[in-house]
């Protein structure tokens, strides 16, 4: 019987620091990639039926993004309509794509882990045979 070989990890290695606590969120990261699916910006009731979120919600949830410079909002009008259109900011952009690479390490390493479990399970089947 053959014994599998672990190979030591980093003490932090599933810490995930990369995860962003204001993008974590899940209405601010449905607000985000709704954002970023749409760079040219979102009217605030089309973000709202996205998102499924209610005008209090999305407001709130907004002002965080906003103070954290992953947004920007701008009022206006459009066809003689008070508007409120949200746009995802550079620095925006560059956070959600850092956070969507720890998110990806995350599915990776639980994809290793179950395929881990996986194949010793079947050397474990293959061996009582």
């Amino acid at each position: 019987m053959t014994s599998l070989r672990v190979k030591p990890l980093r003490p932090d290695r599933f810490a995930y620091d990369g995860l962003d606590r204001v993008i974590h969120e899940r209405a601010r990261l449905g607000l985000l990639t709704s954002l970023v699916a749409h760079p040219k910006g979102l009217p605030f009731g089309t973000l709202k039926q996205l998102c499924r979120l209610t005008d209090g919600n999305l407001s709130r949830h907004l002002q965080v993004l906003e103070a954290a410079n992953l947004v920007e909002i701008s009022k206006g009008y459009a066809h003689n309509r008070p508007q409120t259109l949200c746009r995802i900011t550079l620095q925006g952009r560059k956070r959600y794509l850092d956070y969507l690479a720890i998110i990806e390490q995350v599915i990776l390493d639980a994809a290793a882990g179950i395929r881990a479990e996986s194949d010793s399970k079947g050397a474990s089947a293959l061996a009582r045979t």
